[in-house]
């Protein structure tokens, strides 16, 4: 048998079994979906994850004071003034910034209440965030006072097809400080660009106002919550990081790019090794369905495997009839389960507001690996299909 005659015989083999082969397509297709869909999602994660650390940036680190306490783990009490003082004193620091993390107050517009979370810091908080970049408006300066910039989503809430607050608009802002309700009345100064993404929400939902007037409405007195700051090159972040700590010792917690991205790339890692494994079951589980029908297609056909050996087709020729059966299989399973599976990625991304990563290289990968799952499958059926004899073969009926 030739190559033609072999792939009509295994073509026209699969019609007359189409139910065993939408079984099997099927099974492939659930095990090719859930992997490509999941490998979309977790791309698409890591992706998300990257531009979120593109946008703290290399050079960036932020120091947060820490004490531990018998029964309560780490807890943030804050720097005073003076240990501001000291770290601004370290060698390599450009800029620096105190930050003081107000929590979240509600302002009201057109009768509707919406909430955003506020923090004072100085001005230079937007170069060393340089993607925080003004999309109306401008940043605030030293000089300024009663003055905000605001997120994306607080000019812009979800759901509202219209801008609600425009630069030059003075918003009245309540919060709750110890225990008693308090409002202030800001000008807004600036718009920033919407960041978006599943990181991003609260940045877009954050208005920043000037240190000094934070410490006044959140009554903090000196208290810090945590410094911002950039190290003048890259290089010298890790000689910053190892000259706070040999200053504070274990009373701060240092975060710089390396370390979220050491910690990001653990967690996806394990992420992708979970799911990887429940889409290799969900293959494997095909590959044994491929196995069973396959076993059986080869009994129910042991005559025509004796008429085509009494007619001179060799084993060999039989065994590649059985195993393009199966190629023909993995490849249908493998490409609707790569379709399917994009289209699942984009609608989980759709719902969960992740960016889902696509590429033909994971659906020609997928399609790949289902053939190669199909092929294996299918090596025991079509082994013992080679082996008939075929005059046994012709005796039964």
């Amino acid at each position: 048998m030739n190559t033609r005659d072999i792939l009509e015989s295994a073509i026209q083999g699969l019609r007359e079994q189409r139910f065993r082969l939408a079984l099997n397509i099927l099974g492939i297709l659930i095990g090719c979906a859930a992997i490509t869909g999941l490998i979309s999602i977790t791309q698409g994660l890591n992706l998300e994850v990257s531009e979120q650390l593109e946008m703290f940036g290399p050079n960036n680190i932020m120091v947060v004071p820490f004490e531990i306490r018998q029964g309560r783990g780490l807890v943030g009490e804050g720097f005073t003034w003076r240990e501001v003082q000291v770290i601004e004193k370290t060698n390599h620091i450009k800029y620096l910034t105190p930050i003081i993390g107000g929590g979240f107050g509600s302002y009201t517009i057109k009768g509707k209440s919406y909430t955003a979370n506020f923090f004072g810091a100085y001005p230079i908080y937007f170069e060393i965030f340089k993607t925080y970049k003004i999309e109306e408006g401008r940043e605030l300066r030293q000089s300024d006072r009663s003055s905000c910039v605001i997120g994306h989503l607080v000019a812009n809430p979800r759901g509202i097809d219209e801008q609600i607050i425009e630069v030059g608009d003075r918003v009245n802002f309540k919060f709750m400080v110890n225990g008693d309700e308090k409002e202030a009345n800001f000008r807004v100064l600036g718009i920033l660009e919407e960041v978006g993404g599943t990181f991003g929400s609260e940045d877009d939902s954050s208005v920043v106002i000037s240190f000094r007037e934070a410490q006044q409405i959140f009554e903090v007195g000196s208290r810090v919550d945590y410094v911002a700051l950039t190290v003048d090159e890259t290089e010298n972040v890790e000689a910053v990081v190892d000259e706070l700590e040999d200053r504070f010792e274990d009373r701060i917690n240092i975060v710089d790019y390396e370390m979220i991205q050491q910690q990001v790339d653990q967690i996806l890692g394990t992420i992708e090794a979970v799911l990887g494994g429940i889409a290799a079951i969900s293959l494997l589980v095909a590959g044994v369905g491929i196995i069973n029908t396959m076993t059986i297609s080869v009994i129910e056909r042991t005559r025509e495997i004796g008429v085509l050996k009494a007619i001179g087709a060799k084993s060999v020729d039989v065994l590649y009839l059985f195993l393009t059966e199966a190629t023909i299989t993995g490849i249908i399973g493998g490409i609707l389960g790569a379709v399917f599976g994009f289209i699942l990625g984009k609608v989980v991304g759709n719902y969960i507001n992740l960016p889902v990563s696509t590429s033909a290289l994971l659906g020609i990968l997928v399609v790949g690996f289902s053939v190669v799952t199909s092929v294996i499958s299918g090596l025991y059926p079509a082994w013992r299909a080679s082996r008939m004899n075929p005059v046994d073969a012709l005796r039964k009926d």
